[in-house]
């Protein structure tokens, strides 16, 4: 067990401190960047900031890191407005992105979420793992803001910009996952062989009851912890090799289709 939690720690340091590099080239029309950087993962997120002084800078855009080619280096990364700190109350900044800008990733990696189906799992992970974690009962108190007992991607991502969050760890079947919480990519997948007692649902917390809405999507309780998490995580990462061998190993053919029907579309 103790490997386990040196594995996951060495893991930790590579996401611990920001990136910080400028941005080489700019395509407009697409949406698009690049920048040159020895290494970074596909799913990578933070902002293009534009220093206005010595003191001062104001962030632009959203980025995500989209492709990375290891031969040369050079990441790409895809551009879309940054809405987070939008105020209709203060003067809206009408500067645009432009080569030179400083592209900042792995932004509040320092702090994290964990999603896990039990208490004991809970605790197992948080007093061995040392990041600066954000107690599930907040993210639930969102829930319960939103009328959702049943987690969905918009939810993490209103978390995301109320806690300043960066990433997120899901506890699914012996194995832990580490996401970009903004771009729900998956980092990184270790193994943690956790004995699960008294599963709770949506996930672990003290809250004893998530408020929900009469009708829409994710007012539903949920019934079962694995299956949500792994529709979720799929719709998400239908590019990632290993995660796809964990489902398809897995034997679900209920999930491996969600994988199998994306790929019939992308043809």
């Amino acid at each position: 067990m103790k490997k386990i939690w040196i594995v996951l720690l060495l893991v930790l340091e590579l996401f611990a401190s920001k990136i910080e590099t400028p941005l080489v080239t700019l395509d407009i029309k697409n949406e698009t960047g690049t920048i040159n950087i020895e290494k970074v993962d596909v799913g990578m997120s933070g902002f293009i900031v534009k220093e206005l002084s010595s003191k001062h800078s104001v962030i632009l855009n959203d980025v995500v890191v989209s492709a990375f080619d290891v031969t040369t280096h050079k990441a790409t990364l895809k551009i879309t407005p940054n809405e987070v700190f939008v105020n209709e109350a203060l003067p809206h900044i009408t500067s645009e992105a432009k080569v030179g800008d400083k592209v900042l990733l792995a932004f509040n990696y320092d702090r994290a979420l964990l999603v896990a189906p039990s208490e004991n799992v809970y605790y197992k992970i948080v007093k061995n793992v040392k990041i600066e974690w954000v107690h599930p009962d907040i993210f639930a108190t969102v829930l319960s803001m939103n009328g959702h007992p049943t987690p969905l991607y918009s939810d993490f991502q209103d978390f995301s910009e109320l806690s300043g969050v960066g990433l997120l760890f899901v506890y699914l079947e012996k194995k832990l996952y580490t996401l970009d919480i903004k771009s729900f990519k998956i980092l990184n997948i270790s193994d943690a062989p956790l004995q699960i007692k008294s599963q709770k649902l949506p996930f672990y917390s003290r809250v004893e009851k998530i408020e929900a809405n009469w009708f829409g999507e994710g007012n539903k309780r949920l019934k079962t912890y694995a299956q949500h998490y792994y529709e979720l995580l799929i719709a998400h990462n239908q590019k990632n090799e290993k995660f796809y061998k964990i489902v398809k190993d897995s034997h679900n053919k209920t999930l491996l289709k969600l994988f199998d029907k994306k790929e019939e579309n992308d043809r």
